[in-house]
């Protein structure tokens, strides 16, 4: 029966973050700076908050947007935090994490035919969602830019069909970010054009030289916000995800949303609510500490001889060139490096092909791991 499987779905490949994960897990004393999972708990706070919802019975339907405090309460946080105005009555999605998010404002927006503007390399969870909906991935190569997608490169890649653009910031797999005054001139270039925005800033709290800015203060008629709190609250698990829009596409997200999944756990919104009110300012703890680490990376990585190696300005990711002396694709000298010296960073062909001939390194795992890991990846490269 598998000939008549959808062959949109098909074509689909794993994740190749998750497939080179999976493959180098069985090792005996691996090292992984692979997977972007923060490595501190989640806040007692959060988790009592959770405890208290099923101790209390919150454990029916809510809204299929979140219930309504929740929404106040997210929509205040980015007020206060990022400047952007969002009605929380019907311009606030609480979504089952961002990933389902992404997947319902691409299906809302994308029709097929549609050209669907992202950066190179890309995180891959974006690419498949776009091909379900029969449109066009259009990968920009930002690899000569220092990682940033901005105004001109967007410009000369524009199309006729071209309907949305993804901008991902602080970016996974790079760590680089925006500034307010390349987000104005991509607001510049596209206000009153038939494009949308999709700016997912899921790791807006971990931001390190600087406030982070949206989009949507700019160009707000055209944007759609993702955001959530697995990473600034180290709630991965809890699966909640944030959507900001105006109400004209809002309403329209929320079709498809409801469904897809009625609404996102009740248990977790309680805990979700907990996290943007009492525990609005708990990245403030983790991002310190991974900026410290970042420092620590970026000085190993250029000591090693590494060419161009880009300072991070968010997120917790280095995206690292291989040697070209080394002759080996990124695939190659990844599944060598976990081999001969323990160590698993995620090839960076994982995040489109223009993320050939480089790797991830993910700083989200503690000191000891991190200067281990590096002693062990120094070794290799010496070798």
């Amino acid at each position: 029966m598998e000939q008549h499987i959808n062959p949109l779905v098909r074509d689909i490949q794993i994740s190749g973050i998750r497939r080179f994960f999976n493959m180098v897990e069985g090792f005996d004393d691996m090292i992984s700076l692979t997977i972007g999972q923060p490595d501190f708990p989640t806040p007692q706070h959060i988790k009592d908050a959770g405890k208290k919802a099923i101790d209390d019975n919150f454990t029916s339907y809510t809204h299929n947007a979140g219930f309504l405090e929740l929404r106040e309460a997210a929509a205040s946080f980015v007020r206060e935090k990022y400047n952007i105005h969002y009605d929380p009555s019907g311009e606030v999605i609480v979504t089952n994490g961002a990933s389902q998010g992404i997947d319902v404002i691409l299906r809302t927006i994308l029709c097929e035919g549609d050209d669907c503007l992202l950066p190179g390399p890309v995180y891959p969870g974006y690419e498949p969602i776009i091909k379900l909906c029969g449109a066009n991935p259009v990968h920009v190569d930002i690899t000569q830019n220092e990682f940033k997608l901005d105004a001109s490169l967007i410009e000369k890649s524009l199309t006729p069909s071209t309907k949305c653009i993804i901008i991902p910031y602080p970016s996974n797999p790079t760590g680089v970010s925006l500034s307010k005054e390349e987000l104005k001139e991509i607001a510049d270039l596209l206000r009153n054009r038939e494009i949308f925005v999709l700016a997912d800033e899921i790791y807006s709290e971990l931001t390190y030289d600087g406030a982070h800015h949206s989009i949507a203060e700019y160009l707000r008629e055209q944007t759609i916000v993702i955001n959530g709190l697995s990473k600034s609250h180290s709630m991965t698990g809890w699966r909640i995800g944030l959507v900001f829009a105006p109400e004209t596409i809002s309403r329209h997200l929320l079709k498809v949303h409801q469904y897809n999944v009625s609404c996102a756990s009740s248990i977790s919104q309680k805990a979700a609510y907990e996290a943007l009110t009492i525990g609005k300012n708990d990245a403030m703890e983790m991002k310190d500490e991974y900026r410290k680490r970042r420092d620590y990376v970026y000085e190993r990585l250029v000591q090693m001889g590494f060419e161009g190696v880009v300072q991070p300005q968010g997120a917790f990711y280095f995206f690292v060139k291989i040697p070209d002396e080394l002759r080996l694709s990124s695939f190659d000298f990844s599944l060598a490096l976990a081999k001969e010296k323990k160590v698993a960073v995620v090839p960076g062909d994982a995040f489109s092909q223009l993320g050939e001939g480089y790797f991830r390194l993910s700083y989200a795992c503690s000191m000891e791991q991190l200067t281990e890991g590096l002693n062990r990846l120094q070794a290799f490269i010496q070798r």
